[in-house]
């Protein structure tokens, strides 16, 4: 919707003061002159906007990859490198947490003034479907993350807040599921002018079958993704030109958040490049990552046969690679990228530069695209076409069924990045399928915020994300064709550490323990 700037202003200004400090600002709702604010639709549709004003953002999707083997975050004060490295306490989630009731707030508190608003009673039960959503969303994420929270579907007094115990994760996510079906049938289909980027039927029905999946409901997010399969959405042509500005809100597009330059701009985009193309390198994609990627024969490089070649080690692989992570000699804004000598300016071990030697592509692309890459107004994918395909070929591949549609679930999304089909005579079984689609999830989706919860419920997070942390050889790269002459071991990024009875939740934050002595904390924290 390229959000109404005006509408978002009349929101902040409403719910702001009652809302931004999280849930321990807990001033009551109702304090405001209700009378006054809901006279007239334009006002409902104000207060909407502001629910949807915090419900998920460009930071956390860019920067949760960092809390998995795909990503390392190199400043600790942007806040992921302890959930990363697995030395996360509840003291130190100061610098960045998901522990948050800012949107549940706004929703509680919409969903029950909205009804005194005089207009189209269809609309109404509409503008109360999206604000169930970002409610639903927002308790997706925390159960994800902590497990059991607190569980308020009203709003509350300070004296309510303060005491609130957690309610189990299975009782939250039911009510989630439920919530998800009951307004994916009011919900539209689509929409059309400044309406463009409103919740959709497609997105309740994604965010559920995303949610069954992982709840290993099988056979309910089977039947939910072929409901979205039946929505109309399509890969988009091109996997890298899917995250360029110009091509945002395509048919690919499900769920995403709406930004606007200058006026609710996606300002993190910087954070990725490395100094010379102006940026941060904050974000440093993982030789884990990059050795995920198969070659273009549709072999993983492990394989003899695979046509790899570790002296040039970025070449014949599958082209989502080069669309996602800028490497060693790869030409990007016109020069040939330089991480591995100690006499360019993107050399690992200097200021604002990758540790690990490469940087995020997936949405700098082009960075001609932007004219000020911190004031951008990129649209952040929530939930794309391609993850619901990939949903159902796992759901499908865990129940022991794979036919012809599993097959052409991944096939889709591998000829739409330019690599074969699945060789059926290798991937014939439920253990090889399962190694397919999970490195398919990982290579697809990668720098979309997914991985995590993906090492979460595989419960993979001692073989991946413990141990060192490897980037690049050093080397050259010769500045007139990007040729690379490798020499010597990986760099060592950091250590990690990972505990099997502690590290797949995140500690529920000291500060708010602090206040309600009624939260317990998560085992091990």
């Amino acid at each position: 919707m390229k959000r109404n700037i005006l509408y978002i202003i009349l929101a902040t200004g409403l719910l702001q003061s009652a809302c931004q400090k999280d849930f321990l600002d807990r001033k009551p709702l109702n304090a405001y002159n209700n009378a006054s604010l809901w006279t007239s639709q334009s006002d409902a549709l104000a207060a909407l906007n502001g629910c949807y004003k915090d419900w998920e953002g460009d930071y956390s999707l860019l920067y949760l990859d960092a809390a998995s083997d795909n990503l390392y975050s190199q400043y600790p004060w942007e806040g992921y490198t302890d959930y990363g490295s697995g030395a996360i306490t509840p003291a130190n989630t100061n610098a960045y947490t998901r522990w948050s009731y800012t949107t549940i707030q706004k929703c509680n508190w919409f969903l029950e003034n909205i009804d005194n608003t005089p207009m189209d009673a269809t609309l109404k039960e509409q503008y109360k479907s999206e604000a169930r959503f970002q409610r639903a969303y927002q308790y997706f994420i925390m159960t994800q993350l902590y497990g059991d929270v607190p569980f308020v579907k009203n709003t509350v007094t300070t004296d309510e807040a303060n005491t609130v115990s957690r309610t189990p994760a299975t009782e939250i996510r039911k009510f989630v599921k439920d919530e998800l079906a009951a307004i994916a049938v009011i919900l539209p289909v689509s929409y059309s002018g400044s309406d463009v980027g409103h919740i959709t039927q497609g997105a309740a029905l994604s965010l559920r079958a995303r949610m069954e999946l992982y709840d290993k409901n099988y056979a309910d997010c089977i039947a939910d993704c072929k409901k979205v399969m039946g929505l109309g959405y399509e890969l988009f042509n091109n996997y890298q030109d899917l995250f360029r500005i110009q091509n945002e809100n395509n048919k690919e597009v499900i769920l995403d958040v709406q930004y606007k330059e200058n006026d609710y701009s996606n300002a993190d985009l910087g954070v990725m490049p490395s100094s010379s193309f102006g940026g941060w390198g904050s974000l440093d994609p993982t030789q884990a990552l990059v050795d995920a990627y198969e070659t273009k024969t549709g072999k993983t490089i492990d394989d003899p046969t695979s046509g790899y070649d570790d002296k040039d080690p970025y070449n014949n692989r599958d082209p989502r690679l080069t669309a996602t992570i800028v490497c060693p000699g790869q030409l990007y804004e016109g020069v040939y990228y330089n991480s591995i000598e100690s006499s360019s300016g993107d050399y690992y071990n200097g200021d604002n530069n990758s540790k690990t030697g490469y940087i995020p592509k997936k949405f700098t692309s082009n960075l001609s695209d932007y004219t000020d890459m911190w004031n951008t107004g990129l649209n952040m994918i929530v939930i794309r076409y391609a993850e619901v395909l990939l949903t159902y070929a796992e759901a499908q591949i865990e129940s022991g069924v794979i036919d012809n549609s599993v097959y052409a679930a991944i096939d889709a999304i591998r000829i739409r990045a330019g690599m074969p089909v699945v060789d059926r005579t290798v991937y014939n079984t439920v253990d090889k399928m399962r190694t397919l689609v999970r490195r398919e999830r990982r290579v697809e989706l990668a720098l979309e915020g997914l991985r995590w919860y993906d090492v979460q419920r595989w419960k993979i997070g001692s073989a991946v994300r413990s141990g060192t942390v490897y980037g690049t050889r050093l080397g050259t790269v010769d500045p007139a064709n990007g040729k690379l002459t490798l020499s010597g071991e990986h760099v060592k990024v950091e250590q990690r550490t990972f505990q099997d009875n502690k590290d797949y939740l995140w500690p529920v934050p000291q500060k708010e323990r602090d206040i309600n002595k009624n939260l317990t904390q998560n085992q091990g924290y």
